[in-house]
């Protein structure tokens, strides 16, 4: 694909509606619809790289309460003709045939690899990939069991949702200490599963989230590993312009946000 002149790709990823209180939620998720209004403008496509909510299960008839302002400003951006595509995150990995049917945003399971102007991207949320962490590669696969799932759907939604909602809660974002930085090549798993990458095919841009580290990291062979942080802490994405992928920050008047972590 080549961008249209003036036109730009859009990364994002690791909203987390839905916590820490519906307060604090929704004062983010006018931020984002805000961001959303801001990007509209220049952006040929936009990719959402999962953890969109804390807590998401589709049920047959039902979806979880909440969002409506992120999702009626999904629909107005779907309709108006901006190709978007979104991808589940370890947070909401039941997402299902809502974000298509109703929004014409299509979802997906696993990372996938695209070329824009020449540049080679492979994007993905990020969670399960790179040695280790077999605990969790083996709860994903059970929790992608479409059997399990239809099981699960039979769980009346406050039950099921509200289970859901306190599994989510245990993760590190939920805790008082804050999530660790950067552990260095040797102990990022992303990292590692970037090089190893590397040597079957070249990628000019691995884009990630759910690390919930804002980072550009330089990889052998001139690739680039970014994180895309998210909107916890720091209210980062990642832009795409046709020739280079930069992480920024939205500021809002009378935001304050960090800045990007740039590591060599």
């Amino acid at each position: 694909m080549e961008l249209p002149k003036g036109k730009k790709i859009y990364f994002a990823s690791d909203f987390h509606l839905g916590i820490p209180d519906r307060a604090t939620s929704i004062a983010r998720e006018r931020r984002i619809c805000q961001w959303l209004d801001e990007i509209k403008a220049d952006a040929a496509l936009l990719y959402l790289v999962g953890d969109l909510f804390d807590t998401w299960f589709e049920y047959k008839n039902v979806v979880p309460k909440g969002h409506s302002r992120f999702m009626g400003k999904l629909a107005e951006l779907s309709d108006s003709g901006l190709q978007i595509e979104a991808f589940t995150g370890n947070h909401d990995i039941w997402m299902m045939g809502y974000f298509k049917e109703e929004l014409n945003i299509p979802v997906h399971y696993a990372p996938i690899t695209r070329e824009f102007n020449g540049k080679k991207l492979f994007i993905g949320h990020g969670d399960g990939l790179g040695p280790g962490d077999h605990g969790y590669k083996f709860l994903k696969k059970v929790l992608s069991s479409s059997l399990l799932q239809w099981l699960y759907r039979r769980v009346h939604p406050d039950t099921g949702v509200g289970i859901a909602a306190w599994f989510s809660q245990l993760g590190p974002k939920h805790a008082d200490t804050p999530i660790k930085e950067f552990l260095g090549p040797e102990k990022e798993m992303l990292v590692k599963f970037c090089i190893e990458k590397l040597q079957q095919e070249h990628i000019d841009y691995f884009v990630f989230g759910h690390r919930h580290i804002a980072i550009e990291y330089p990889l052998p062979q001139n690739s680039v590993y970014v994180n895309l942080g998210d909107w916890i802490r720091y209210d980062s994405y990642a832009v795409f312009d046709g020739e280079k992928l930069e992480l920024k920050y939205y500021k809002p008047p009378g935001a304050t946000t960090g800045s990007v972590l740039t590591t060599t």
